[in-house]
């Protein structure tokens, strides 16, 4: 089932740009290890729970995963060989809304090996460039 908000203030919203880089949700808090993006994007609920369901069976079920982010943002659409005009579309699927630097996924209890090859399978479901962080040690 794909993630979306239990209730929302506003039915639809402006689609927005997506400008700088993450100033929060950017270090990993949780795991181990971290999935961090590279490039900015509207990540579906879909590709969400696609990353999770990969992650899992990559690590036999035996990790922790974290997801970090969270489709809060309705995406709306008009249907094909529509006249213009009549309104704004139906809302078609929820997107979270993610700048370069955010952590999309965190894993622990695992070997970094194993937390490798899942992040890597979890990449495959991405539609932007990632890469695997790990956690620094609080100074």
């Amino acid at each position: 089932m794909a993630l979306m908000p239990k209730r929302s203030k506003f039915r639809k919203s402006f689609r927005g740009r997506i400008r700088g880089v993450a100033s929060s949700g950017n270090r990993v808090s949780f795991g181990e290890y971290g999935l961090q993006a590279l490039d900015a994007a509207w990540i579906t609920g879909r590709q969400i729970e696609a990353g999770r369901i990969a992650a899992n069976r990559a690590t036999g079920g035996s990790a922790k995963v974290w997801i970090r982010i969270f489709p809060h943002k309705p995406i709306s659409g008009k249907p094909a060989e529509t006249r213009m005009g009549k309104g704004k579309g139906d809302v078609e699927y929820w997107a979270a809304v993610v700048k370069p630097g955010t952590v999309l996924y965190e894993i622990g209890g695992v070997t970094e090996e194993k937390a490798k090859l899942a992040f890597k399978r979890v990449a495959h479901k991405m539609p932007i460039k990632v890469k695997m962080v790990r956690r620094v040690p609080r100074t």
